[in-house]
């Protein structure tokens, strides 16, 4: 017969309370802020989840300046520049 006295330790996740609304929405594509988007990427290249490979091809939509600044970078940090 199991001990119903002992504490349980596992707990259901059922994601946050509140999903934070976007910028835009309609049924294929949601706008957030890159302030939001980025770490949540970040995170999930450095723990090396396999689900990013499913978004490999995909193409974003990025402001002119955040791409001039992106391409700038992709220069400089090249190690022959």
């Amino acid at each position: 017969m199991p001990n119903t006295n002992l504490p349980s330790y596992l707990k259901v996740y059922r994601g946050p309370a509140e999903l934070p609304a976007p910028v835009h929405s309609d049924e294929d594509t949601v706008t957030v802020s890159v302030g939001e988007a980025l770490p949540l990427i970040a995170d999930a290249i450095a723990s090396e989840r396999t689900w990013l490979t499913d978004f490999e091809h995909d193409d974003i939509t990025i402001s002119r300046d955040l791409y001039e600044v992106l391409s700038a970078y992709q220069y400089f940090r090249r190690p022959s520049a």
